[in-house]
């Protein structure tokens, strides 16, 4: 698979939009432990809504327990993806979140960088950073 990463974009292209899945299911189950076990115990996690600057399993927990509140699911809309090594990657872009109760949804436009890390034959976040779209 590593070589496969390396020689082939639209192959880690690929595997990019299946583990955002992955995360964005995560959310859905409106359970931070779920979220939380997707990010390596050293993760860094700048997260949109939040000042904070996140660290760890707890960090990304305690985030996503206020986060998942706010009943989110996410779209890619614009992405990159860039080889790192046979067991690391960067997936970058914009996002949409939907937000809010389902009868009061807001889109939230923000940026994203995850970095995915192959651990234990897991891909694993080891870098988050989102940020809100700058208006014009």
């Amino acid at each position: 698979m590593a070589t496969e990463l390396r020689n082939n974009q639209e192959t880690l292209l690929t595997l990019a939009k299946q583990n955002f899945k992955r995360w964005n299911d995560a959310l859905l189950t409106k359970n931070p432990e779920e979220v939380a076990r997707l990010y390596t115990p050293n993760n860094s996690f700048l997260p949109t809504l939040s000042p904070d600057f996140h660290h760890g399993h707890q960090g990304a927990e305690n985030y996503f327990e206020h986060f998942l509140a706010k009943n989110p699911e996410g779209v890619v809309v614009t992405e990159s993806v860039h080889y790192l090594s046979d067991k690391a990657y960067l997936h970058s872009g914009f996002y949409d979140f939907e937000v809010g109760p389902d009868d009061q949804r807001e889109v939230v436009h923000a940026r994203f960088t995850f970095g995915w890390q192959l651990i234990d034959g897991e891909w694993q976040i080891f870098h988050h950073h989102s940020s809100l779209v700058p208006t014009k």
